[in-house]
């Protein structure tokens, strides 16, 4: 959508010259406030009807696996568009991105809703049968297709968030999404134990309809993208890809990311369940929901105070933080145990996705950010379902049948104590004790030195809003 005030004509979208209007740039960060609440509000419904379902099917069949499956196809459908995605973002106005993303969703999400009317609940839990899988993938389709959002917005921070702002505007953009994790974790427990499947279909739909209508409300100041005509379809792709290797240590980061979410696959796959063992499902929503302040807290601390000199020496850093709690906060069966390790976690998580995005809106031109921030997710996202395939059958069928027995429980009592769940609690230390091996060896290798260096010698990485 082009604003009224700024002229029609097209400007490449490789031109890097920085706002000389002061007007144009108080437009800007008011313009980067409404799109950042709306997708916030965005990523909320999306995230609640996805975090319902997952609730809905374990208290119905409490099966693992069929959890640790929801999340692990979510994830796998991510990895999938990941870089189709970054293509859309960078060839399109990123308003009309959103909008189109929005729709999509909306109309998925209207889809399961007729399935839901219109089919016997038996039948969509019937894991055995095919519509409770037809089901479970258009509910995440439609939150798959939010992650268009995602992308845009982190470009947007380069369109319309001064450099030397853009680590405190990505904080931000993790105080808002605690804000959300807060509010979703909270009423998707409450409206499936209060309301059921259906009940929650509906408010998802209101509240997405909602979001559509505030979008369209928005104008938001970009540059007119310009498209070379012979760099369609796969040329597209591999200039994202170029533009990840023209970066020395930038593919590495990606990598170590990729690394880092192969345990974040467990947790996708085995939290909800954990939980679900320790509280009613209504508890654990609203435990869920005092742990993302966390979320908020940690991203109040990086719009406060940004991420140092060196983001991703930070990054690397608090990644090793979060192996010591996500491997210590279930060692024993204790709900304040769970409750304050989740809070520590997540209060580390926004630094941590921050630092990424960071590195990527200095060091990469703009016109291919959002390939680039498409093909981080594309590998990032792939990992985390392959996880989550291999750790949900082996701890239903091997590691909590064995932890439940009198050798496991002989063996590993010393260390894990008793209670329901300590198969999954061995899951989590082997994954905490991982992840700190992986962060601390990733501060010894060559790659995080090159990558530190580009990013203390990049130019500011502003696009050009005043013709």
């Amino acid at each position: 959508m082009q604003r009224e005030d700024l002229p029609a004509t097209e400007i490449p979208a490789s031109e890097t010259i920085a706002p000389t209007n002061g007007g144009v740039a108080a437009h800007g960060h008011r313009t980067f406030m409404h799109m950042l609440v709306n997708t916030a509000v965005a990523n909320v419904v999306t995230s609640f009807l996805w975090w319902a379902l997952t609730f809905w099917v374990y208290l119905e069949t409490r099966s693992v696996l069929a959890t640790g499956l929801i999340g692990g196809a979510y994830m796998l459908l991510v990895a999938f568009f990941g870089l189709f995605f970054g293509v859309l973002v960078d060839r399109y106005r990123k308003h009309a991105v959103m909008v189109g993303s929005t729709l999509c969703t909306l109309g998925f999400f209207g889809i399961a809703g007729l399935m839901f009317l219109l089919l016997p609940e038996q039948d969509l839990l019937s894991l055995s049968g095919p519509w409770f899988w037809i089901f479970a993938m258009i509910v995440l389709i439609g939150a798959v297709i939010e992650q268009l959002r995602s992308i845009a917005l982190s470009t947007t921070v380069t369109l319309l968030v001064p450099a030397d702002r853009r680590a405190n505007a990505n904080g931000l953009v993790g105080t808002v999404q605690g804000i959300g994790f807060l509010i979703t974790s909270v009423f998707s427990g409450l409206a499936i134990g209060m309301l059921g499947m259906g009940g929650t279909i509906i408010i998802a739909l209101i509240a997405c309809t909602a979001v559509l209508v505030h979008l369209l409300t928005l104008s938001v100041p970009e540059p007119k993208v310009v498209r070379d005509e012979d760099r369609e379809g796969f040329a597209e792709l591999r200039e994202g890809v170029a533009a990840v290797r023209a970066t020395q240590g930038l593919f590495a980061l990606i990598l170590f990311t990729t690394f880092n979410n192969l345990t974040g696959g467990v947790f996708m796959a085995l939290m909800d369940p954990y939980g679900l063992t320790l509280f009613p499902v209504e508890v654990w929503g609203v435990v869920l929901g005092v742990t993302a302040t966390g979320l908020i807290v940690g991203g109040g601390l990086v719009a406060k105070f940004g991420l140092g000199k060196n983001p991703i020496r930070t990054m690397l850093i608090l990644v090793a933080c979060t192996g010591v709690v996500g491997g210590l906060f279930t060692i024993r069966d204790w709900w304040w145990l769970c409750v304050v390790g989740l809070w520590l976690f997540m209060m580390l998580m926004p630094a941590v996705e921050a630092a990424e995005q960071t590195v990527i809106q200095r060091v990469v031109p703009f016109k291919t950010q959002g390939r680039v921030f498409g093909f981080a997710m594309t590998f990032e996202a792939a990992a985390a379902p392959i996880t989550a395939f291999i750790v949900a059958p082996l701890a239903e069928f091997w590691i909590i049948p064995y932890m439940d027995s009198v050798p496991g429980q002989q063996r590993w009592g010393a260390l894990l104590g008793e209670g329901d769940a300590r198969g999954i609690a061995m899951v989590f230390l082997v994954t905490g004790i991982a992840s700190l091996l992986l962060a601390l060896g990733a501060l010894c290798t060559r790659s995080y030195r090159r990558l530190s260096r580009a990013y203390a010698a990049a130019e500011e990485n502003t696009p050009n809003l005043a013709a």
